[in-house]
């Protein structure tokens, strides 16, 4: 344990009685009352995650954007200083090294958020491809916390402590502002599938925002663990890396086709993902639903008529749906929407139905 990484929120996630977990060399909490009820209080009313593992990589200088251009899938050429756009890193075989998300600081400067597990990974990777480009490039990871209020009642809690009017940021753009009196950027992002907002402070001035925001919330606002942070990502079919992704996944493959720019001029990975799409991609990621009894779990494999034709990325009971649903890598040309699979879980044939996705989508 004495590795362990902790977030400027450690003390205040045990204080609250959290369940803990090591999750990718961070100590985390995995959940506070309960998975489902911090799951429905998301979907419901407001939840509070801590998100300060999360990497922050500064990009800077004149040819910030023409680097950015060429290690990124979707086009951020057209991004307006407090824009963000959502994007992944390939390898040059067109496997995926991480998504991430850019935001447009300044005419010359850009913020890229990574995952937690792939910081060292990534920033090792973006020096690794600086071919005399003239930009200063800096892993923050550590100088930032970062809390996330999620929920429909979030942006009208998260209003009572901020001057900046938040009804006017458009989904994926972020203002820099004072929260409670602490400089703060404010974003409206999320991994949830809700309205919601990400909070980038100081480390140091972590806990008292999370604090600020547990009262303005007045109830109204529930801590959240990892463990609702994942069934709501699902719900709502948004990738999570090491499941939908890895280096030998394809973009095409997960469904990130919006966010590959194949005519925006060349980046890593663009020829290899150019003649899948020319091709046809060989597997994608489908939803099914359990019909016989258990909950599909990663890696089971997925039969149709007897033939292996992929297997389980995401599985997991849905507190919103009250029933088992899946994520698949699955053969293209063997399955679609609507037909009969099974989910081989611990040898024995559990049968399914592939349904459309995302499983679930808010009302606006």
């Amino acid at each position: 344990m004495s590795d362990i990484k902790k977030t400027p929120l450690n003390e205040v996630h045990r204080k609250l009685g959290a369940k803990m977990v090591d999750f990718g060399g961070w100590d985390m909490p995995v959940q506070y009352s309960g998975i489902k009820e911090e799951h429905n209080a998301v979907r419901n009313q407001a939840g509070l995650f801590d998100v300060s593992h999360m990497g922050e990589i500064r990009i800077q200088g004149k040819d910030a954007l023409a680097f950015i251009q060429r290690l990124i899938s979707s086009d951020v050429s057209d991004a307006v200083i407090g824009q963000v756009r959502y994007g992944v890193f390939c390898y040059p075989h067109g496997g995926i090294v991480d998504d991430l998300l850019v935001y447009r600081i300044d005419e010359e400067e850009y913020l890229l958020i990574v995952n937690a597990g792939n910081i060292d990974k990534d920033y090792a990777w973006i020096l690794e491809n600086q071919k005399g480009e003239d930009v200063q490039i800096s892993n923050e990871s550590d100088d930032f916390g970062q809390i996330a209020i999620q929920g429909p009642l979030s942006e009208s809690i998260l209003q009572k402590l901020t001057d900046e009017k938040l009804s006017e940021i458009p989904y994926y753009f972020f203002v820099q502002g004072r929260v409670s009196g602490i400089p703060c950027l404010i974003s409206r992002t999320g991994y949830t599938g809700e309205d919601g907002f990400e909070v980038y402070c100081d480390a140091k001035d972590t806990e008292f925002l999370w604090n600020e925001m547990m009262q303005a919330g007045n109830g109204e606002v529930v801590p959240c663990g990892l463990g609702a942070r994942d069934t709501l990502r699902f719900e709502a079919k948004m990738p999570l890396y090491g499941h939908e992704m890895t280096k030998d996944i394809n973009p095409l493959e997960t469904g990130l086709a919006r966010f590959v720019s194949l005519d925006k001029g060349d980046f890593i990975g663009r020829e290899a993902i150019a003649a899948m799409k020319e091709a046809g991609r060989p597997r994608k990621v489908v939803g099914f639903e359990m019909v016989g009894r258990g909950v599909p779990r990663a890696e089971y494999p997925i039969e149709k008529d007897g033939e292996v034709v992929g297997y389980v990325t995401t599985g997991t009971y849905s507190p919103t749906f009250e029933k088992s649903l899946g994520l698949a890598l699955v053969d293209t040309k063997k399955v679609d929407v609507d037909d009969r699979i099974d989910v081989v879980i611990r040898d024995k044939r559990v049968e399914a139905v592939v349904v459309k996705t995302p499983f679930y989508r808010r009302s606006k």
